[in-house]
């Protein structure tokens, strides 16, 4: 990599949920449309991740199983945390029932340090930027699925129109022009924040210690360590709650990590099969004599 790598830190602890990211997303990068009925999910219509859907808002329903703490305000806000006049308690968003807390996410592709995806792919449509991302060259997938199954936070998806995998691209074409991502532009209370990797891991572990202070306990990072099983994530977060609760793995781990293993697995076997076969062929040799 030529420059310093990049990321998104995405704070739900100020998410609103109001998709701005996903419109920004989708208008600069002229996705398809989708999503344009409710699908039983509360008020979540688009779902999940997807070939036409880059970046994803959740909206969790909870019980409101404890007294609601009023969020602290990122170094630098006026106002309430995320619009939500202390009312939200630890779930972030604007106000629910008294009876629920609604956690809110902003979801989107990892862009792993050990991306099983790259690993995976035969074409080379996958590659690594210079700027630490990971991003798909449309024009040179050849449809063959692999890195579907290959990424363990089930983002890539293939277009059923024709095959091709899409996904975001941390908005590559903006970061040659040294601009910031178009949803990070977009995001009204900074719930997404593009910068140095370095740095937004700084930022967060600080965030973390402010809702420590403020009795938010449940407040976690989740992608940030490099120690991790993908070696930490370019798109990581503050969460609020586990990260089963968000349709995140608890302990991702890069789905390609016992490969060399099995060839090596693969290349014994293969050995031992054609030694075989060559003393079988030497033994019926010597019993035509």
């Amino acid at each position: 990599m030529s420059e310093e790598r990049v990321g998104f830190f995405t704070d739900t602890s100020v998410c609103i949920g109001c998709k701005a990211c996903e419109v920004a997303c989708k208008e600069w990068n002229a996705l398809p449309e989708d999503g344009l009925s409710l699908s039983g999910m509360s008020y979540d219509n688009t779902q999940a991740l997807g070939a036409s859907t880059w970046r994803h808002v959740a909206f969790i329903e909870q019980p409101a199983s404890q007294e609601r703490t009023q969020l602290p305000l990122i170094e630098g806000e006026s106002g309430d945390a995320g619009g939500c006049g202390g009312s939200c308690g630890t779930g972030g968003g604007a106000a629910p029932p008294s009876d629920l807390r609604w956690l809110m996410s902003s979801d989107v592709c990892k862009h792993c340090t050990h991306a099983a995806c790259l690993d995976v792919c035969p074409t080379g449509a996958l590659f690594r930027t210079e700027f630490g991302t990971v991003v798909v060259q449309d024009d040179i997938c050849n449809g063959c699925g692999y890195c579907v199954p290959a990424c363990p936070y089930g983002v890539i998806e293939q277009r059923p129109t024709d095959g091709r995998v899409f996904k975001c691209t941390m908005c590559y074409d903006r970061l040659g022009a040294g601009q910031e991502p178009a949803c990070a532009k977009a995001c009204p209370t900074e719930s997404i924040q593009f910068g140095p990797l370095d740095e937004l891991r700084e930022r967060a572990a600080l965030r973390v210690d402010d809702l420590h202070r403020a009795g938010v306990d449940g407040a976690r990072l989740y992608g940030h360590d490099p120690e991790d099983g993908v070696g930490g994530d370019g798109a990581f977060f503050l969460l609020l709650d586990r990260p089963e609760v968000y349709g995140l793995p608890p302990d991702p781990v890069v789905t390609t990590r016992d490969l060399p293993a099995m060839w090596k697995h693969a290349g014994g076997a293969a050995l031992a099969l054609l030694g075989g076969i060559a003393v079988s062929f030497a033994a019926a040799g010597r019993g035509r004599r």
